[in-house]
């Protein structure tokens, strides 16, 4: 199918910088854009060529009633676009404008994300499980200070367990909060990043926002709150257990982990992979899986995740072999060795009979 649309002076800003969102939209939708003086030439399945042009057409209304494209939103909304048939420009962009966010407006900025902002919406627990840069933590914090704005919870709890990257950092000195802020530094900087800091400052006095190592969350029941566990792939099983187990009435969970950087002793597993395990037919919640794709940083950490793990794959496969092959020899052996003996005869050379053959005297109780 081939279509033709005017190029009105509105619809030029969309291109983008050496039209790279038409590239976009050619590779997501599998279809040719052909740019000419006054037209655009459309070709590809007819489904397709009506999404792109319902497309234009959503960006076309947007600009003209005013809608600004914050940097990189549009990029970012046209990926989730292509990835998502059900989804428009014209309602992305205005599901954006329906969030508060402090200061910040932030959109999904790949499918996964957005189906993480809808779960969180919808369920009372939710868990983000991903590689780094995905915007997990960000975004859940993001829908936290939304709630707490919209008056939707009373306070905000921050949790984080407090373990070492790979590393042992000694005695820390300072008070008890002075010791584990290194440890929540993530949590603050995106608390600043979305709210002024005297309102950021005055919350924390006054524990309408709270971060506190996941130690401090035992024994206590969470009301009208909305609690954010970040890094679970470093909580033990039993911390893993009383964290969700502290839901009260009117509050909200947001569970994040990687569970390729579980920083725990290798004797302990992680509270997050049992947990996955463990509630995943449970009903009312839900979980979100991303991958290296919903990358929200620079683009060179993409490639990163994914050659790590191509990595980790090659990595796997000669292992298996050699366990396999170790399987096979033990196997082999098993077989051609005697079960008692040299050709089923005792050390010294007398035959031996069967354990079932001999009648030993029964003691009786």
């Amino acid at each position: 199918m081939k279509k033709s649309i005017e190029i009105s002076p509105n619809l030029e800003t969309l291109f983008g910088t050496r039209d790279e969102n038409l590239h976009v939209l050619e590779d997501g939708l599998n279809i040719n854009i052909d740019l000419r003086s006054d037209h655009i030439d459309l070709e590809g399945a007819p489904r397709e060529v009506a999404r792109a042009e319902q497309l234009f057409a959503d960006y076309d209304h947007l600009h003209r009633t005013g809608y600004q494209f914050q940097n990189g939103d549009l990029n970012s909304m046209l990926r989730v676009l292509v990835g998502d048939p059900n989804v428009t420009l014209r309602g992305l962009a205005e599901a954006g404008r329906q969030r508060s966010f402090g200061r910040k407006t932030v959109q999904p900025k790949s499918p996964n994300q957005r189906r993480y902002l809808e779960a969180i919406e919808r369920h009372d627990m939710v868990f983000g499980v991903g590689p780094a840069g995905t915007g997990k933590t960000y975004l859940a914090v993001a829908m936290a200070i939304s709630a707490l704005l919209n008056k939707q919870v009373n306070r905000i709890i921050l949790a984080r367990p407090a373990v070492e990257a790979g590393e042992r950092l000694g005695f820390l000195p300072g008070t008890l909060q002075e010791k584990i802020d290194p440890y929540l530094r993530p949590l603050y900087d995106a608390l600043f990043d979305m709210m002024d800091p005297e309102r950021v400052e005055r919350y924390l006095e006054k524990n309408i926002i709270e971060i506190a190592p996941i130690a401090f969350m035992r024994g206590r029941t969470l009301n009208d709150s909305f609690v954010i566990l970040d890094e679970a792939q470093n909580t033990t099983s039993e911390q893993m257990k009383m964290f969700v187990t502290r839901l009260g009435f009117g509050s909200k969970a947001v569970i994040t982990g990687d569970i390729t950087q579980i920083d725990l002793p290798n004797a302990r597993r992680s509270g997050l992979l049992e947990a996955i395990d463990i509630l995943k037919d449970v009903n009312g919640l839900a979980f979100v899986h991303f991958d290296e794709s919903d990358v929200v940083r620079h683009h060179l950490v993409q490639r990163i995740i994914r050659a790590y793990d191509e990595f980790k794959t090659r990595q796997a496969g000669p292992q298996l072999s050699l366990l396999d092959n170790k399987t096979g020899l033990d196997n082999k052996t098993a077989d051609t060795k005697p079960a008692n003996g040299k050709n089923g005869q005792s050390e010294n050379g007398t035959a031996r009979l069967p354990a079932a053959s001999v009648d030993e005297p029964r003691v009786q109780d």
